[in-house]
């Protein structure tokens, strides 16, 4: 008996119900996901707006804590300034003192001299006639002869090196010009370039004593900083640095030879700076002492022109000028 075949169908309603199904689970996922799609939306929303208001707020308070912190650097800024101004006063003040203990940390044979005696030999002028007095030499004064009505003494020394070569009577003379005067209120050294022999002390007037004029001796021995031979450059910073008009000044000027420009120039630059009132009496007075430059032959011209300017000098501004020769040694 033959077997009948049995027919097999690709697409049987089984498989479609299946594949009908399946796309219809699909649609229904997506109808699903767009009817939640803007719950979702709103919920990440506000999600992001709380996080924005967070992150703003943790932001002002940084701002604030930053604002906090600036002042607090402001002010440590400003303490650590104070800081270093105070300090910079106490180095200045200790530099000072230094100086002091320099100068007077010596001993010296005059200590052992009565002052008052010395005062009432070398310096006769009291305070009273000293302040009555004129400030400016009268037609009755001697040449040679210095006026010692000065409460306050600066020297400008030419250190130069043909000074050099002499220096042993520059020191003898400002020992001498010293002598004069018994006791002062203040005493400045420097040379004709405005460079001061005590750079502790640079602007400001050093106390006399008898201490510091021993110191001033010892230092004057080896005291050689550099000079171009133009005391007018130190005359001029002397009286523009120290005068006073309750101080009564005078400028002692020790060189041998001027190399500047004009002497009328320089003329004009000191009446500039060392005014005369309507007495005819100047801020300073100003005294030169001029040594030679050599002892044979003629004179350089740079010596000449020395004599010359602190001739007229010394003349205007009410003091003397010593014109020294080998004889005077």
């Amino acid at each position: 008996m033959a077997r009948k075949k049995r027919e097999i169908e690709a697409f049987s309603l089984s498989f479609l119900d299946c594949i009908c199904c399946g796309f219809g689970a699909i649609v229904l996922l997506l109808v699903l996901s767009k009817i939640y799609e803007p719950m979702i939306l709103e919920k990440t929303n506000e999600d992001l707006q709380q996080l924005i208001a967070k992150l703003q707020e943790e932001l002002f308070q940084i701002r604030g804590e930053t604002d906090i912190i600036n002042q607090q650097v402001g002010r440590v800024q400003f303490e650590t300034s104070e800081t270093k101004m105070h300090l910079r006063t106490v180095q200045e003040e200790l530099s000072t003192i230094q100086g002091q203990y320099q100068l007077i940390n010596t001993e010296d044979p005059l200590l052992n001299l009565d002052e008052g005696d010395l005062r009432a030999a070398r310096q006769s002028l009291t305070e009273e006639m000293m302040n009555l007095r004129p400030f400016r030499r009268t037609p009755d004064d001697a040449i040679g002869g210095i006026p010692v009505d000065s409460e306050y003494i600066i020297f400008v020394i030419d250190t130069s090196g043909s000074m050099q070569a002499k220096w042993g009577w520059a020191e003898q003379k400002l020992a001498q010009v010293l002598n004069v005067y018994p006791r002062v209120k203040g005493l400045q050294i420097m040379n004709d370039n405005g460079r001061y022999m005590f750079q502790q002390y640079g602007g400001t007037w050093i106390e006399d004593s008898p201490q510091v004029r021993q110191a001033i001796k010892q230092q004057m021995r080896q005291w050689a900083p550099f000079s171009d031979s133009d005391p007018s450059d130190g005359i001029q910073y002397a009286i523009e640095t120290f005068w006073s008009p309750d101080k009564k000044i005078s400028i002692y000027v020790l060189g041998d030879e001027f190399q500047g420009g004009s002497m009328e120039s320089v003329l004009r630059q000191i009446d500039k700076v060392n005014i005369e009132d309507e007495n005819g009496d100047r801020r300073v007075r100003i005294h030169a002492i001029g040594f030679p430059y050599n002892f044979t032959g003629t004179p350089p011209t740079s010596s000449q022109r020395f004599a010359g300017l602190m001739r007229v000098l010394t003349e205007r501004n009410g003091g003397t000028f010593v014109a020294l020769t080998e004889a005077s040694r």
